[in-house]
């Protein structure tokens, strides 16, 4: 449905010229003779008269069950009206059924201008005017691009919600940036001079536009406070976020992904429980707690790690992401353990072990990689979570990253870097989101089967 509104705005000036000649020219006669004949039939057949004495009958018990004194004329003309409606439905149901089988089309304006596609004459004259809808005919020709662009138009409009649930949000807010940056001390003259400097008297319509845009062309402009570049001042904290978060992920994968396989394949044994254990210490345990925890352990008393990040060292970077990335290895761990346990459980992985296949094939040809599906779902859902609530973590840390950035900015409000700030943050997640989905195709034949059937 995507693709095909795609199509019709890119080449809105061929189609409008097309349906306008298709209206012109517009002969139906196989559908009409064909539902002339189907009516014919059914009034010989007398299926009219049945449905209108079924129809007589159901209201008449209907005006008996609520009591109400309707005369036989009016029950006659309402069944008379449903028995037309449901002749007219049988009709066209059973000549759309019937043309099919004769291979025969109804002539709507899809079918009229597919055929004319096969012309070489038209696409002579129409490619001037249709050069964007050929375009994107040829790129969709694939399947595949065709998913992938599907997802990256659905992306588009989810961060344009995102963009204008933000403004909102942030435009009705109780806070006063003027207020809030210049000092309750400021005059009514100062304040104006800001709110006019920065947008601020400009009506809530004009100053989403001007959001949007600023969005779409990368250009933030300047923060409230401080008159910073926002779009350099996310270029160079986001990074440092994205790099934690990323590290992390790894970090989970690595390590959940074999104590989920290993705790499905032995279930309810010691080592079961123990890794169990531990992943639900995991997602107990508070970020800002376990950074502490790990400052005074690893830095006060042993004095192994930094206490702070530090942009040039490594070492910097491993509490932060074990402490972001231990809730995510809990979460996959156990989402790992009990998806292998269901699918294990499947009549086909039965049917296989019956069949002589080893317990290790089985395993790895056809339960693993079924049951990564549910745990890639469950890593983009996290990562997204990561990205928006790393700010607790760069706070223990001492981190300039996007999460902490858009804390400090959103009490005055700063609108400018927070609608900078999340809507990019919303970007990556939707980026994830289609790597996510590309996964699914690859992990998951009754999905590449849909693509290549649409």
């Amino acid at each position: 449905m995507l693709v095909k509104i795609l199509l019709l705005v890119a080449g809105f000036p061929l189609h409008l010229v097309t349906y306008f000649i298709y209206v012109r020219k517009r002969k139906d006669q196989n559908s009409i003779e064909m539902m002339e004949v189907i009516r014919e039939e059914l009034l010989e057949n007398k299926c009219k008269e049945e449905w209108l004495n079924d129809f007589t009958d159901q209201l008449d018990r209907k005006q008996k069950f609520f009591q109400t004194n309707l005369k036989s004329e009016e029950i006659h003309r309402e069944a008379e009206k449903l028995a037309e409606e449901k002749l007219r439905a049988e009709t066209l149901r059973l000549s759309e059924v019937r043309l099919a089988r004769n291979g025969m089309h109804k002539q709507t304006y899809s079918f009229y201008f597919q055929s004319l596609l096969k012309r070489p004459t038209f696409l002579m004259v129409s490619l001037v005017p249709g050069i964007f809808m050929y375009g994107l005919l040829l790129l969709f020709s694939s399947p595949f691009i065709t998913y992938v662009a599907e997802r990256l138009v659905q992306s588009l409009f989810v961060i344009t919600g995102v963009a204008v649930l933000v403004f909102t949000i942030l435009y009705i807010s109780p806070f006063d940036p003027a207020t809030n940056i210049l000092g309750e001390s400021a005059t009514k003259e100062q304040i104006t001079a800001f709110n006019r400097l920065h947008g601020l008297d400009l009506s809530y319509w004009q100053q989403l536009w001007n959001a949007l845009k600023g969005i779409a062309t990368f250009d933030l402009g300047s923060s409230f406070a401080g008159n910073e570049d926002v779009a350099t001042s996310i270029a160079n904290k986001f990074p440092v976020t994205l790099t934690i978060a990323l590290l992390s992920v790894i970090m989970a994968i690595v390590i959940a992904i074999p104590v989920g396989i290993l705790s499905a394949t032995r279930p309810n044994s010691f080592l079961d429980y123990s890794f169990m254990f531990i992943a639900l210490l995991g997602l107990s345990i508070p970020n800002f707690w376990q950074g502490l925890i790990f400052i005074l352990g690893f830095s006060i008393n042993l004095n192994w790690l930094p206490p702070t990040y530090s942009p040039g060292n490594a070492l910097s970077l491993i509490m932060p992401v074990v402490v972001l990335g231990t809730a995510l290895t809990a979460s996959i761990a156990r989402m790992m353990r009990s998806s292998l346990l269901e699918i294990i459980h499947e009549d086909y992985i039965i049917t296989a072990r019956a069949k002589g296949l080893s317990k290790s094939q089985m395993l790895w040809k056809h339960a693993v990689g079924n049951a990564m599906i549910p745990v890639i779902t469950v890593i983009g859902l996290l990562f997204g979570g990561m990205l928006g609530g790393a700010a607790v973590t760069e706070k223990v840390f001492n981190i300039r990253g996007i999460g902490s950035y858009i804390v400090d900015k959103q009490f005055i409000p700063d609108i400018p870097a927070i609608m900078g700030g999340v809507v990019y943050i919303a970007i990556t997640i939707s980026l994830i989101n289609l790597l996510i989905d590309i996964l699914y195709a690859f992990l998951d034949p009754r999905i590449r089967s849909k693509i290549n059937q649409s």
